[in-house]
């Protein structure tokens, strides 16, 4: 099964998005696809690279990294969403004429149209948030 997963609400405030690692992690553990992980609305909160919870809590950020490089998975951060709440990487920070690369190992800044393109490929897409 081919899985594309949207993101929508922050990390500190819902369980959707460690709902979603936990999905995420046990599709994956059972040989399914996760074409694309976006990242919409609060959910771009995930991406944050200096989010920095107490060292008791579950670092759900650092762990969205992980599971990227372990598992080459595409971790997309909508550029709207992310502009709206501050987050940009080095390339839009030039852009803009900042020094700024907030984005955490792993994810990457693109347009809706990715997850339009997650959809029409999968078999399933499923929306946390």
């Amino acid at each position: 099964m081919k899985y594309a997963v949207q993101v929508n609400a922050s990390p500190y405030a819902s369980n959707a998005g460690l709902n979603a690692y936990r999905f995420i992690q046990a599709a994956l553990a059972a040989e399914h696809q996760v074409l694309r992980v976006f990242f919409y609305k609060e959910g771009v909160y995930h991406a944050f690279r200096y989010a920095n919870p107490p060292e008791d809590e579950f670092s759900i950020t650092r762990h969205w990294s992980q599971l990227a490089e372990q598992y080459s998975l595409d971790l997309v951060v909508c550029i709207s969403a992310a502009q709206r709440r501050g987050l940009l990487c080095a390339d839009e920070a030039v852009r803009q004429g900042k020094q700024d690369d907030d984005t955490a190992p792993g994810f990457r800044i693109a347009g809706l149209g990715q997850w339009l393109e997650a959809t029409l490929l999968a078999d399933r897409s499923i929306v946390f948030g």
